[in-house]
């Protein structure tokens, strides 16, 4: 399986950043590898002081797919769920510095938290609010209605380049008010009141 991520979705997370509104999805890849073990620790690695959460919304894709029509698009996936991107800040600018690619500080062993993945009838998917929680504190409060592209939009938009396969995973994009964390930090993914997942820091 591969792992399709969105950034840029959400207006006040690209003001937050101050970069510049996309004209179309920006779309990079982490590997299998970037999947964190479920029930383990996020170690922050030694490259980065650092690191970054990114709430996001994931589409489980469930069948194989190329070139799909928006308005087909919702026959490729049927479970929603909620995830992480961990990424890299201080390796991400240097590359940007470069006009490098961003796989460093985004594809790293560990960077993809994969919660728990529900039934996609259980949600509006016009309308999913999801909390990211550190240490008790809300410090995102995303909902999907603020998304510049809606997620048949994406699944019509990424499988122009990739061919879409059962099990592939897409992060939707991150809404404002990611930041750093630091060792013993837990973060607690909840969507639509529903806890996703439950992460310590190391």
């Amino acid at each position: 399986m591969k792992i399709i991520c969105i950034g840029r979705n959400y207006a006040k997370h690209i003001e937050e950043l101050a970069n510049e509104k996309p004209e179309s999805p920006v779309v990079f890849l982490k590997p299998d590898s970037a999947i964190l073990p479920k029930k383990m620790p996020f170690f922050i690695p030694a490259f980065s002081d650092d690191i970054h959460y990114e709430v996001e919304v994931l589409v489980k894709i469930n069948k194989v797919g190329k070139h799909i029509s928006s308005k087909f698009a919702h026959k490729y996936y049927d479970e929603i769920g909620l995830g992480l991107d961990f990424t890299a800040r201080d390796v991400q600018a240097k590359c940007k510095e470069k006009g490098l690619p961003w796989e460093k500080a985004k594809a790293f062993d560990g960077s993809a938290v994969i919660g728990e993945f529900y039934p996609k009838e259980d949600f509006n998917l016009e309308n999913i609010t999801f909390q990211l929680h550190k240490n008790e504190e809300v410090v995102q409060d995303g909902n999907t209605e603020s998304m510049l592209w809606e997620i048949d939009e994406l699944i019509s938009y990424v499988s122009e380049y990739f061919t879409l396969k059962k099990g592939d995973v897409i992060f939707t994009g991150t809404p404002a008010g990611v930041g750093r964390i630091v060792e013993n930090d837990v973060l607690t993914g909840v969507i639509d009141g529903k806890e996703a997942f439950h992460i310590k820091i190391k």
